[in-house]
Parts: structure tokens; sequence; C-alpha cells
């Protein structure tokens, strides 16, 4: 069964409390008086756990948390809204081509919603040691909160750099007092501490954790701390507090997954495209989402489902979908859009990011032998409506050409004879930001969508997503092991976890094994020398395309700044000191010390 937790509004704190269910739905009870004894309660212990679940729906799926994770980076780029001002999107305008300043907003999505739960997780490893647990339930307790603090800090981290340990009451003490400090300095010391506290903390949840989750949930488990400390270790060892054996430790961490997937429950999906596939949020490749419920907006802490930003809402599920709506019938003189209707299926076109041209002709060059680029991106839409020819929820109303010949091949474009398929075939070079629209009135602000948030179940068009959001997934310790064997020097061992992926690749359904054997022998790995970073870089693309990750992967590793100048041409702003974002001016506003500059990341 499902786990449910029955959320409470805590006015302690601003912190958000909840409490446990065997029936599947959320309901929200307003107090208005809770003490700090309430945390040393069995119930007050585990619902502040239940808490610190829930504070990571603003981490992941909001478009604030989307964008400083995906925009400016070498595969996306800002859209069409952003780019005429329309609908408040500013902010991804200039996250996009690096103008952003201390006031941008999408900074202040982890900034304002983190440190509150790591004081609250604070407070959980203050008080559980003497709640009345049993042994079991304390571990577990335990784990969880100081897995997640970890999380809150790397998340943190990786955007600002060094960020306070000590929130006003000393190193990870529970804070109870308004505070107009901000310990941030000297910067070097703060980042060693920080990242003590992630591996500290990611160590002692993968050995406290549950073996395994739940076959229907989403609590923490060993598998998914274990991934979370190889990636700890591997952001360190590209830092300014590394240390020698960091990467040999990572590697350490991610074989532990890798050799004992039974112990753990976990084993990779055959075929990629079901990794997010709707309805299979649960499989056995998933180590750890942020819990949702489809359609329920309630459970979800949505209050309003149409809104753009500021809730917990997954923004994800419509902020990669292009304007299907405008895309007209194969006739030139034709007035039929046949999915002008939106669709639960397809979302909500908001196009606040899109493909940059390298990962559309690059990074999935290989469309054919490669799975992923149809496991990542709709290329099929059936129409919505009824008319110029066309039956809703029958009839194909477009699909997206994996080259230009292919497409002018199917659209029968002279030489190539009479038009072949009555629906209209879209070539790349018609794509929005790829090559430029041959007819920018039949596709107009169009452009590959991202597959993996769709959400079927949510209740309307416009409604932001209601799926669980992955966060730890074993094909990710599959690429931070192959990472950390290249950095410590036994790159051989990389080729044999990359080429597991690439096996998998080469999948798809309805194949025969001489089919796929073909498929894979094309795409995989055959020499030591082509593992290089660059190349484990591209492999994470093609493999977590999307995922929330991408500019942190960038950012930690000193790769950002040379491959968005390479391969983003939206984002010619950006200087060696965009790696890290600016200490937002909200926090810089309340410290009370008049030299508020010494606490801002240099260039800002």
């Amino acid at each position: 069964m499902k786990s449910l937790h029955k959320i409470i509004s805590l006015v302690a704190g601003g912190i958000l409390l909840s409490t446990s269910s065997c029936n599947k739905k959320l309901e929200e009870h307003p107090y208005t008086v809770f003490s700090v004894d309430y945390f040393k309660t069995p119930a007050g212990i585990k619902n502040a756990v239940y808490s610190l679940y829930s504070g990571m729906r603003y981490d992941y799926g909001p478009e604030g948390a989307v964008g400083i994770a995906v925009d400016g980076t070498d595969e996306f780029t800002y859209a069409s809204e952003p780019r005429n001002g329309s609908g408040g999107t500013g902010d991804y305008l200039t996250l996009g081509n690096y103008s952003l300043d201390f006031a941008n907003g999408a900074i202040q999505t982890p900034w304002n919603r983190n440190y509150s739960n790591i004081n609250l997780a604070n407070a959980v490893v203050e008080f559980a040691p003497t709640v009345a647990l049993s042994d079991v339930d304390r571990a577990t307790v335990l784990g969880e909160a100081r897995f997640l603090r970890a999380l809150y800090y790397m998340l943190l981290v990786e955007q600002f750099g060094a960020v306070p340990v000590d929130l006003g009451s000393g190193d990870l003490k529970f804070n109870q007092t308004a505070f107009q400090g901000f310990n941030r300095l000297p910067v070097s010391d703060i980042l060693v501490k920080d990242y003590k506290v992630i591996i500290d903390d990611l160590t002692f949840a993968s050995q406290n954790l549950p073996d395994k989750r739940p076959a229907g949930e989403f609590r923490l488990c060993k598998a998914a701390a274990f991934h979370m400390l190889a990636k700890a270790y591997i952001h360190k060892g590209y830092s300014g507090a590394k240390e020698a054996t960091d990467f040999s430790k990572a590697y350490t961490a991610a074989m532990e997954v890798i050799n004992n997937q039974s112990k753990y429950g976990v084993a990779l999906q055959q075929n990629y495209a079901d990794v997010h596939k709707p309805g299979n949020d649960y499989n056995s490749e998933i180590l750890y989402s942020v819990e949702r419920i489809p359609g329920n907006n309630i459970a979800n802490e949505v209050g309003n489902p149409t809104g753009i930003g500021g809730s917990k809402g997954i923004d994800a599920n419509n902020d990669f979908v292009g304007d299907y709506t405008s895309v007209k019938a194969p006739l030139a003189s034709s007035s039929t859009q046949p999915v002008g209707t939106r669709t639960t299926q397809y979302g909500r076109p908001i196009r606040r990011f899109c493909p940059t041209p390298w990962l559309y002709n690059t990074a999935f060059a290989d469309k054919d032998n490669d799975s992923r680029y149809d496991g990542t991106f709709r290329t099929v839409y059936v129409a919505s409506q009824t008319g110029g020819g066309f039956t809703a929820n029958t009839d194909t109303a477009f699909i997206l050409a994996k080259t230009n010949r292919i497409a002018d091949s199917l659209n029968g474009v002279l030489p190539l004879g009479p038009r072949l398929k009555p629906y209209r075939v879209i070539a790349p070079r018609e794509f929005y930001m790829i090559g430029g629209s041959i007819d920018p009135a039949v596709t107009a602000n169009f452009y590959p969508s991202l597959s993996k948030y769709e959400d079927p179940n949510k209740l309307a068009a416009n409604d932001e997503g209601g799926r669980p959001f992955v966060v730890s997934k074993l094909s990710e310790v599959y690429l931070l092991a192959a990472e950390a064997a290249l950095q410590d020097n036994h790159a051989a061992d990389a080729v044999t976890l990359i080429n597991v992926l690439k096996l998998r690749a080469a999948y798809r359904p309805g194949l025969t094994t001489t089919d796929i054997n073909n498929r894979y022998n094309a795409i995989k790995v055959n020499d030591v020398a082509n593992i290089t970073l660059d190349f484990i870089l591209d492999e994470r693309t093609r493999e977590l395309c999307g995922e929330s990750m991408r500019w942190p992967d960038l950012a930690v590793r000193g790769k950002l700044v040379e491959r968005v100048k390479k391969f983003n041409p939206d984002a010619g702003n950006i200087k060696d000191f965009h790696v890290l974002r600016p200490i937002p001016k909200g926090q810089l506003d309340a410290v009370a010390d008049n030299n508020k500059a010494q606490y801002q990341n240099p260039g800002y």
C-alpha cells in the first residue's frame, strides 16, 4: 500500500508537520500553538520527518527549481515566452543568458525553503535520541532526517558554494531564535564543513536506513543513500575541499549498490522509455523520488493547480512543452490546427525551456541505434479535435522526423514526388531554436518536448503535474561509478559500466536479439581512450536529460563555462564567475552587517 501522510500546518518556526495514515489522501489541519516539546514525542518526531520529505517538493518540480537546474546549459536554453518577456518569465531569460543578478527570483527557490528544513532536521537529530522509539524506528528516523539534511545542503552548495552550518545556535544546532548573522566566512573553511556534514550524514544514512524502500512508496533506503554519497564524494573531489581519496570513496559507494542489487531491491528497467513512463513511477530503477499523488492536488499541496510557480506542484510537466497547439495541418493553405485543444497527456505549452542545437544534433545524434532520444522526447501527436479531415483521439496529427531527409521524403517534397502521408511531418530545420523554421506560421514556437514528466492523470491540461519526481535512480549510480573510475585512474572499469547502459539503450520492444546486438555494437565503447570527462558528461545527457541536475553537473565539475560557450549560443554573457549563483538580495538585506559585500560571491 502506498503511504499517505496527513499534513498538519505548524505555526512554530514556519514548520510543516505531518502524521501517517493508512488511507491514501492528505488533509490539512491548521493548529495555532505548538512548542518544541512536541518534537520530544514519538508523533512529533515522526511528523517532523514527514515534513522534511514534504519540503523537498519545493526543490524538485516547481518552475524555479527546474530553472536553476536546466536553464542556460548545453542542454536547454530559454524558450519563446522568456524571449518576449510575457508571463513574468524574465527570471528564466536572465538565467539563460547569464545577465542574472542577486534579485533573480528563481535562485530564491532553494534559498528561501531549504534553511528552515535544515533547521528542522537539526531538531530531529537533536531530539530523536531521547524520544520513546524502538531502536529500529529511531535508526530509521535519524537516517531519514540526516539523508534529507544532506540533500538540502547539497542543493545549496552546488548552486551557491559555501553556506552556513551554524544557523545561529552553533554548528548543526536547532535554532529557535531570530538571527541576523550570516556564518559564511571564511568561505574556504565553511565549504570544508559543508562537505563534512553532507558526507557524514549520508554515511550515517547508508548504515541505518532500511536496505530496501517499500514497493509502493518513496521512503528512503540504503541504495538511495549510497547513490547520494557517491555523488557527494564526486562533487567534493572537484571542489576546494577535495581530498585524494574522494573519487576512490565515490567508486566504493556506487559499486556497493551495483554489486548488491538483489540485496537493495533495485534493477535497471529493460526498456529505457519505461523508466519515466506514467503509471510506472515505482519501478525498480527508481531509488528515491519526491512523493506526489497523480490527480490529487490537495495531497500534493497545490492550492492553485493552474498557477505558474510558487507551489509544490510539478511545473516541469509544462515547462518543456513547445506549442503543439499552433502546428497546422499539412497543406500550406490549411488553417486547421488538429491539436489546437490542449490535452492532459501533452500538457500546457508554457514554453520555458527548449533544447539547444547541440542537444538535438550532437548528444542525440544517433536516434536509431540509441533509444534514449525516443525515450526522452515526444515525437508523435494525435489530433485533439475533430475537423479538417482529422478525428480527435484517433488520427495522427503530426510527427517529428529525426532528419530533414526523412521529413522531405514523407512530405513528398520535390523531386521526391507527391505527399505520402496525410499528417504533417515536421523536419528538424523547422524546430524553433534548432535551425529556424522554414515556415514560422506552421510550426511557431514548436520544438521537441520532453516527455519524462507527462502526466495523463492530472485533472486538466493546464494543471501542474502530480507524479512523483525522480531524484535518484540506478542508472546514475552506474554513471557516477564510471566517472569515479576515470578520476581514480582505472578507466577500464568505466568502459564496462558505461556499456551496461549502452546495451540497455540499444533495446527496443520487438527487436530480435540480433537487432539489439547490432545496435549495441554501433554505440558501445570499444576503447578506454574514449572515456573522458566530456564523454561522461555527454552520456549523462543521454541518460538524464532534463532531470533537474545539468547546471550543477557542469558547474561543480568546472565544465559549465567551457561547454556553454561551445554549445549554447544564447548564453553569450557567461563569465567564469557564473559557476556560482549570487547570494540572494533578501539574504544580504537581512544581515545586520554594514559590510554586506564580503558575503557575496565574486562577480556579483
